[in-house]
């Protein structure tokens, strides 16, 4: 309850601080100055998911060199001015302020998680900013309680609504399971939406939901929840989460005896989950996600050539959604011609069938990518390309 009052705060506050602002988006002089535009890059680069919010803004960072070496916007260099909101929503906030205030971005990239954003669409919103969400996977991101399209927010990668109907799918047809714990984190939004909708899916395609425990961010001993949902004899466990305390639940859930498949999300997706969980532990997991190393389409195996030769090591999902990303803001700048932010936001949401890393990149009247997704099953610690799935 604390933690929730404590966001629920630090949101209010947001959104004081953005109406603040209001209008200070339709200032341009300060984005353009003639060689080059100026775009927000706020990303969590330190806290307790800097791993996301690095390995994003690494694709941002790929992006932005590839579109300047072309010649950059119209002629322009894109000029990234970074922000660390420190993985923390109330951070991100104020980030977003000072990038728009003080640096005068014309358009944001980030932040990683879906919190954060939540965090930052107050003041992007009253300052007519637009904001590109790599990864933020939350449904409520783009369009608000009522149902309205938020005019300024995007997105680059699938929702959770997507991923929890896609696991639910590859539980119920192609691992034949009924039966399914689930083992949530109750202070995560991302968390708890895919378990909705999961649990949901799963029900509609005959199954059932036998157990269901919760843990708490930051948590390190989960043997006693874990022994409960093992009393319930599943055939599946379903985590939803992201890799700090999921591989600490895996490694867990192992040495109290639960040996079904375990399945998760995308939030899986880090090479710290083997090194904490271990090779072995992770043997029959499974989650979602939108990226395999393993896809031989093209433009995949080009972008993984290029990421290697900059950083030296793999890209994951988050860095081709950060890629992705950018390569839509460059587009929409290009064809707005200006720094003004309702014309770039405008632009955003007309991009139809715009080549990306990933594949054609199309936005629906939600401000959603239409796209696919992928199933990643872990052997001995590596992650293998499973099975592709539509819905």
């Amino acid at each position: 309850m604390k933690a929730w009052k404590k966001a629920v705060g630090a949101l209010a506050m947001t959104t004081l601080v953005a109406s603040m602002f209001t209008g200070c988006g339709k200032k341009d002089a300060a984005k353009d100055n003639g060689n080059e535009i100026k775009v927000g890059a706020l990303f969590e680069l330190t806290g307790n998911v800097a791993n996301y919010g690095k390995s994003t803004y690494k694709g941002v960072q790929l992006a932005v060199d590839q579109i300047n070496a072309k010649g950059g916007i119209n002629g322009k260099k894109i000029k990234l001015v970074e922000a660390d909101n420190k993985s923390e929503p109330s951070e991100s906030g104020n980030a977003a302020t000072k990038l728009i205030t003080k640096d005068k971005v014309a358009v944001i990239i980030g932040p990683a998680t879906s919190g954060c954003v939540s965090a930052a669409t107050p003041v992007v919103t009253n300052s007519k900013v637009p904001l590109m969400a790599p990864v933020a996977t939350a449904p409520g991101i783009t369009v608000d309680e009522k149902g309205k399209v938020r005019p300024y927010i995007f997105r680059a990668c699938f929702t959770d609504p997507f991923q929890g109907k896609l696991m639910a799918k590859f539980a119920t047809e192609t691992l034949k399971v009924k039966n399914v714990a689930i083992f949530y984190d109750s202070s995560s939004d991302y968390s708890k939406g895919l378990t909705d909708v999961f649990s949901k899916t799963l029900e509609a395609n005959g199954g059932k939901v036998v157990g269901k425990e919760a843990f708490l961010a930051k948590d390190q001993d989960f043997k006693s929840a874990l022994t409960k949902l093992k009393t319930t004899n599943p055939e599946a466990l379903y985590v939803p989460g992201y890799y700090e305390e999921v591989s600490k639940i895996i490694k867990q859930a192992r040495e109290v005896g639960i040996t079904c498949p375990i399945l998760g999300s995308d939030g899986w997706d880090s090479p710290k989950l083997a090194d904490i969980a271990g090779a072995e532990a992770l043997n029959g997991t499974y989650f979602t996600n939108a990226y395999s190393a393993q896809d031989k389409d093209p433009h995949v195996q080009q972008f993984i050539k290029d990421y290697k030769a900059k950083f030296n090591e793999e890209p994951d999902t988050f860095a081709i959604h950060g890629y992705d990303g950018t390569m839509a803001v460059a587009e929409a700048l290009k064809q707005a011609g200006t720094t003004d932010g309702a014309k770039i936001a405008e632009a955003l949401g007309k991009i139809k069938d715009l080549q990306v890393a990933t594949g054609k990149y199309t936005l629906d009247a939600e401000h959603n990518p239409v796209s696919g997704g992928i199933i990643i099953e872990m052997k001995d610690g590596k992650q293998t390309f499973k099975q592709k799935i539509t819905l």
